[in-house]
């Protein structure tokens, strides 16, 4: 048996983006092409390290691997419901990843449990401390089916409480820097040794004595290495990578050593463009040369901790002052801004622990008239959180609750708990880790503090918000136009806020512009149609009916009725009130689409006021995608009308721009501009068809070269990958199908043409998937002389070249 074990950790996460009020990531502009920073991250890291491709020495894909499988890693809670409802393939790779590790590392899977938010632990009280790491458990055991036996804490933040908590639970190991741990001894010994600045070994565990009596190990990893995979660019080369592991081992130690790092998972693709290959390469490596690859777990197992350590409290692997980092302006910053404070920092923590504090009292108060134990029944809520079924909620009610609660009651105690879910979401770390508190991160976090305040008005009636928005109104953001965190607090905080009536509004306006079934789901709200009519008149449109709306989360329900009013482009009125009475509803109806059947379309605007006297709304009720999506449609005629002027202007003036092109004569900028938006506007069609036609393409980006037109690489390329992925996808479906292989084959020969590059890996996907499966009976019945097997041969092959895969 080796003496010499390598073990890769990877942290994969990203903070919560999800509107508190929608549960719902909205369109993040600043992610483009992506919708969002964690489909963007999913595209860049986590789905390449499930698929990851080892090359051969000539550059070609060799083999596909899942990175997962043969790392030690965690995945943040919150981003794994992500990856589960939005990249599912991704998600089953790391629950597959974590079983295949079991099978390859004597029993023992490499996930770890995290503390569920990711707030810092030391900064946190100790009831939240316990439902952390607790929640950080249950949703490790739904999701993988095992116990887990490490935790990862957020930033690495320690204390011996948090230490305790873990130990408490069960947990058997954590993971810190080298620079927490104080001294060490050996176990029963009595004279300590000093390894602070990071001395310790790193190759060995260590065990912490608890106050409570209990123990936990304790793994350190190598600071210098992981510094140079997450900053110095190790992972340019997956042999220099794999080298610098290898020389972490000594001859002089006797043990068998473990050498280990941990950096952020996103390192591996995100930060370095394909460091996921990179890791690939250099755990094949290692392995190749006689070292072991192992985890946590499976090491612990056959090499108990033997020496004893004190780590510091109150550090973590970011902040060179502790914790600081948090709390205060300490000077750890991302270095983007350097002029700038982070004096805001402490205000902030200031005013969300002033309003945790003054809601748990009334929290708890409220709530053990309906929960038995209302901090019990707040721990166990986790199983609601990740089920929210019917038989869930039962299940949930019968075990903390006082008495048989009715339908109010129960809509109020899941009110509360939804509180306590934003009073610890409302401290997830990236709040305080960049540079202003008008960053998305910190107005994340105002934002739990928003719903909590929002769902306190409505079950406790009490008023949290003056007192908080006092103490955030101290917290000066280093940008003079954005103020401070009040001023922020009401930018940000009221639009993301929601009301089923808002609900509503949304769904009346977006009906115009798409068909709802009967039964429909818009964010987080069930809804029920139970009367729709729709009048259409030219350009304008009515629409007038009533929907049950009930909250997913809260059970919260209501009936409403509403009428909106398009009279084409943005102008849109739309009023939302409580359904109350069959007759009123009639009549309102009647009255609107007695107007509208008459064309007395102001007539139909000053019935809407009647009827809905300060309760209408403009295209602005739309949320974010559903506007995007709205005013593409009424944008696509007029930006149709403007491309097609713009095209009228090339073609007309086509032989003077050839004739200036030719005397060296520059080309008036409005000539440019007319070439660069029809080109790119040509391009981007055709790299929208099915199949690709390469000569269209081809013609295209020639043009573009005559005329020095500059292409809109980022949003071009993205179509193509979208394109292409369509068609592998079919592949897939039928890969013995001639015409699905030729489609795909075509389409990725013309999107080689291009200048740019273009992401492949979901066609070499598919192809490699293919190569197991589908060839080898293609070949064998190529080789016995069918006429079909060989075309569908000739044209694999081909593909296999473009896509740079190596076939036997």
């Amino acid at each position: 048996m080796t003496d010499r074990y390598v073990c890769v950790h990877g942290h994969f996460y990203q903070p919560p983006r999800e509107n508190p009020s929608l549960e719902v990531i909205e369109l993040q502009d600043s992610a483009y092409p992506y919708h969002d920073w964690n489909e963007r991250v999913t595209a860049e890291c986590y789905g390449p390290n499930a698929r990851s491709r080892i090359l051969d020495g000539e550059g070609r894909i060799e083999r596909i691997v899942n990175n997962y499988s043969r790392l030690s890693f965690n995945f943040g809670p919150t981003l794994l419901k992500w990856l589960e409802d939005e990249a599912g393939d991704v998600y089953q790779a790391v629950l597959d990843a974590d079983r295949e590790s079991a099978a390859r590392f004597s029993g023992h899977g490499s996930a770890l449990a995290q503390a569920w938010g990711h707030l810092i632990m030391p900064l946190a009280n100790s009831r939240d401390k316990r439902t952390q790491a607790l929640w950080g458990i249950r949703d490790f055991e739904h999701r993988f089916g095992r116990r887990p036996e490490g935790m990862w804490l957020p930033e690495t933040a320690v204390d011996a409480e948090t230490l305790d908590v873990l130990a408490q639970l069960g947990v058997s190991f954590t993971i810190l820097a080298p620079h927490q741990a104080a001294r060490v001894r050996h176990a029963g010994g009595r004279a300590w040794k000093d390894v602070s600045g990071g001395a310790i070994d790193p190759t060995r565990p260590y065990f912490v004595q608890l106050p409570s009596g209990r123990k936990l190990a304790v793994f350190f990893y190598d600071g210098p290495a992981a510094r140079a995979v997450a900053f110095e660019g190790l992972l340019q080369s997956g042999e220099q990578f794999a080298n610098r592991l290898a020389a972490g081992f000594s001859d002089q130690r006797p043990w068998p050593q473990l050498v280990h790092i941990a950096t952020d998972g996103e390192s591996y693709g995100h930060h370095h463009r394909h460091g996921d290959m990179a890791l690939a390469a250099a755990l094949e490596r290692l392995e190749q040369s006689g070292i072991a690859l192992t985890n946590y777990g499976e090491y612990l197992e056959r090499h108990p901790a033997q020496h004893e350590v004190e780590v510091f409290e109150n550090t973590s692997w970011s902040c060179g002052h502790g914790v600081e980092r948090w709390r205060g302006d300490c000077g750890c910053n991302t270095g983007g801004r350097p002029e700038w404070h982070q004096a805001w920092r402490a205000p902030l923590r200031e005013a969300l622990d002033q309003l945790r504090d003054q809601a748990a009292p009334r929290f708890e108060e409220k709530a053990r008239h309906l929960l038995r134990d209302p901090w019990a029944a707040r721990d166990d809520y986790i199983n609601v959180i990740l089920d929210r079924e019917p038989e869930s909620l039962e299940r949930f009610f019968r075990r903390h609750a006082t008495h048989e609660l009715d339908e109010g009651d129960r809509v109020t105690a899941l009110k509360l708990l939804e509180l306590q879910r934003h009073a610890m979401l409302m401290y997830t770390s990236c709040g305080w880790f960049f540079d202003d508190i008008a960053g998305i991160e910190a107005t994340q976090v105002i934002q739990y503090a928003g719903r909590v305040i929002q769902l306190s008005r409505e079950v406790l009636g009490d008023g949290l918000e003056p007192a908080f928005l006092e103490a955030l109104a101290q917290a000066q953001s280093n940008e003079p136009e954005q103020g401070d965190g009040r001023q922020i607090y009401e930018r940000s905080v009221g639009p993301a806020a929601v009301n089923l009536r808002q609900i509503a509004a949304h769904f009346a306006v977006s009906s115009l512009f798409e068909a709802y079934p009967q039964a429909a789901r818009v964010f987080c709200y069930n809804v029920g149609i139970e009367d729709y009519k729709l009048r259409e008149a030219g350009q304008a449109r009515l629409a007038a009916g009533r929907v049950r709306l009930t909250s997913v989360i809260t059970g919260e329900w209501d009936v409403l009725m509403f009428a909106v009013l398009h009279l084409g482009d943005h102008n849109l009125t739309a009023g939302v009130r409580k359904f109350t009475a069959p007759e009123a509803y009639a009549a309102m109806v009647g009255e609107v689409m007695d107007h509208f059947s008459r064309a007395d379309l102001p007539e139909v605007v000053r019935a809407l006021d009647r009827h809905f006297a300060g309760l209408t709304y403009s295209m602005k009720a739309l949320f974010r995608d559903e506007q995007r999506k709205v005013l593409e449609t009424i944008l696509a005629s007029t930006l149709a009308e403007a491309e097609s002027s713009y095209r009228q202007i090339f073609e007309h003036h086509a032989p003077l721009m050839r004739f200036l092109r030719d005397v060296g004569f520059p080309l008036p900028d409005s000539f440019r501009t007319a070439a660069e938006l029809v080109l790119n506007g040509n391009l981007r069609r055709l790299l929208e068809e099915e199949p690709i036609d390469s000569d269209r393409v081809s013609n295209v980006l020639r043009e573009a070269g005559v005329w020095g037109s500059p292409l809109e690489a980022v949003g071009l390329a993205y179509a193509a990958e979208r394109t292409l992925e369509r068609l592998a996808r079919r592949f897939a479906e039928s890969p013995r199908d001639l015409e699905a292989l030729r489609a795909l084959e075509s389409s990725v020969s013309a999107v080689r043409l291009l200048p740019f590059a273009v992401d492949l890996s979901g066609v070499q996907n598919c192809y490699y998937e293919a190569l197991q499966e589908a060839y080898p009976e293609r070949r064998a019945r190529a080789g016995l002389g069918d006429e079909g097997a060989g075309a569908w041969l000739a044209l694999f092959l081909a593909l296999g070249v473009n896509l740079a895969v190596r076939v036997e």
